[in-house]
């Protein structure tokens, strides 16, 4: 057995997914450390795997006036690369070197996309060969487009894959003056040339592992043996006791819809909360808020309407008619395994492509993006939800095979697989 060490930063939604896939290697005999922020120490210790701080404070990322202009970002791509680098760029020295105490003495590095240009120079450094793990999909296809550089327009396949590469170079070369200084200062290392090495890495078909599910997004057919979609790694609460308002609540009538941003913001909370509260009022739909980050529905509340700070989302969803939330991945797979309806309202990032996804799937509708969020939209998208008998049909079938697939089973078998082989990775690579 090895010690893997596993790379990754963001808000939660980024995180657990790493700590579920963290537990399936600990039950299968290795050593397991997560490197993240000092935000989810507790949490990663909670669930019997050894924690490492990463510099970054992705709570406050979100929550400061830089952090909400990111949110708002939405389908503009510059604006969303330029946000990660104003966010990533005074704290990726740090977050290098924390990543290389980490790493030292590992078998097997993984590393998430938000973590890549820190832990692969590490790993570089070290000698250490390493595993890509992604939630969202990264390698180039002509399939559909980019996911982490969205785009409302639609092509075919020379546009798709057109945006594959040309949004990695855009995040590449915002990135590179930094990441080349910390490689020549902290690393000892030469620095990268202009097209970096994602390249190379593609050609010597390095293994890329994607934690979402097929069902959501199939494998594309114009990707190598080496790039796997496992399924997703959910982590499922081992026990839960709703608290007695909830309880309460969920038998006082029918289902009620959840609506819940978890950890985005946007520069108006309070309009997230009249418009989620007039759009139940409209649809004539209870409703469950959860506040998460986003500091939801601080006023007084309609008796239709519960408000709670957490529950999770793996024992609420299924018992909601709808769900309306930001599109995170980890929001919308947990939202489609539960086999009811999503209604994405997606703020930046991966979110649209994930809200187009749910769409595409005919398990929820049309995503509605956050500058064009009124009450009228979201509450006829709440009565399409919750009155299609064949969205809802999908949303269940969706739900069911979702439910099939094992994700953390598979993903720990290519590990142990690549761990027997011990490849040579880095030879010829910068």
């Amino acid at each position: 057995m090895a010690h893997v060490t596993l790379v990754t930063t963001g808000s939660r939604g980024d995180i657990q997914p790493f700590i579920a896939l963290g537990r399936g290697l600990a039950e299968s005999g290795h050593d397991v450390t997560v490197a993240t922020n000092p935000l989810y120490k507790d949490w990663v210790c909670e669930n019997g795997l050894t924690f490492r701080p990463v510099e970054g404070d992705p709570m406050g990322a979100v929550q400061g006036e830089q952090g909400r202009a990111w949110m708002e970002t939405g389908r503009r791509g510059l604006g969303f690369v330029r946000g990660f680098r104003a966010y990533t760029g005074p704290i990726l020295h740090q977050a290098t070197a924390d990543v290389l105490a980490a790493c030292d003495g590992t078998d097997l590095i993984l590393f998430s996309g938000p973590a890549f240009y820190a832990t692969y120079s590490v790993a570089e450094k070290l000698g250490v060969p390493f595993i890509q793990a992604y939630l969202q999909p990264v390698n180039p296809t002509r399939e559909f487009p980019s996911a982490i550089f969205p785009t409302k327009h639609k092509g075919g396949a020379l546009f798709n894959y057109a945006t594959h590469a040309i949004g990695g170079q855009i995040f590449w070369q915002i990135i590179r003056p930094i990441m080349n200084d910390i490689r020549r200062e902290l690393l000892g290392l030469r620095p990268f040339s202009f097209a970096g090495p994602f390249l190379t890495m593609l050609r010597r078909r390095l293994p890329v592992i994607h934690g979402y599910s097929p069902t959501v997004l199939p494998k594309p057919k114009d990707w190598n043996e080496a790039a796997f979609v496992t399924g997703f790694w959910f982590l499922d609460t081992p026990s839960y006791s709703p608290p007695p308002e909830l309880t309460s609540f969920l038998a006082a009538g029918e289902p009620p819809v959840y609506v819940g941003f978890g950890s985005m913001t946007g520069n108006d909370p309070e309009r997230l909360t009249t418009i989620a509260l007039e759009a139940l009022r409209l649809s004539g739909r209870r409703g469950v808020l959860l506040s998460g980050w986003a500091g939801l529905a601080a006023g007084d509340l309609p008796e239709s309407v519960l408000k709670l700070d957490a529950v999770p989302h793996d024992w609420l969803f299924p018992r909601m008619a709808a769900v309306v939330h930001h599109g995170g991945v980890g929001t919308t797979h947990v939202g489609l395994r539960a086999g009811v309806p999503n209604i994405v309202v997606p703020f930046f990032g991966d979110q649209p492509f994930w809200g187009d996804r749910v769409h595409a799937l005919g398990a929820g509708p049309r995503p509605i993006v956050l500058e064009e969020l009124t009450a009228e939209r979201l509450a006829e998208s709440i009565g399409l939800a919750t009155s299609d008998a064949a969205m809802r049909a999908r949303a269940a079938e969706v739900g069911r095979l979702i439910q099939a697939e094992r994700g953390v089973e598979e993903a720990v078998r290519i590990i142990g697989r690549y761990l027997a082989q011990r490849p040579r990775f880095f030879e010829g690579m910068a």
